[in-house]
């Protein structure tokens, strides 16, 4: 793999990642909004971000370096997507919250 070509892959993988980090909890909770189901949103977003990870990462192996396999890839791209995952919730709560706290 050309090293243009590793850095285009990292970027997009890490691009498709940030946004779906930032918008998977609040689909997430839109969907398991139902009484009961609120502990469940928090464990079901990580599955989430962990398996869309992995299939982003074994798509684009470049996330984890220009001799990456498919499997490295794929493990990066999940460690990856809980790192978006944990500044996806921070930014979530800080939009709703504020600056100066709740």
């Amino acid at each position: 793999m050309a090293s243009g070509s590793v850095a285009g892959q990292r970027w997009t993988a890490v691009g498709i990642l940030l946004v779906l980090g930032i918008f998977s909890l609040p689909v997430t909770a839109y969907f398991l909004d139902a009484e009961g189901d609120e502990n469940w949103i928090i464990p079901i977003d990580v599955l989430f971000m962990v398996v869309f990870g992995a299939v982003v990462g074994s798509m684009l192996p470049g996330i984890a370096g220009a001799r990456a396999t498919q499997q490295r890839g794929a493990l990066i791209g999940a460690a990856v997507g809980i790192g978006t995952l944990i500044l996806g919730i921070a930014t979530f709560f800080l939009l709703l919250s504020g600056f100066d706290g709740a």
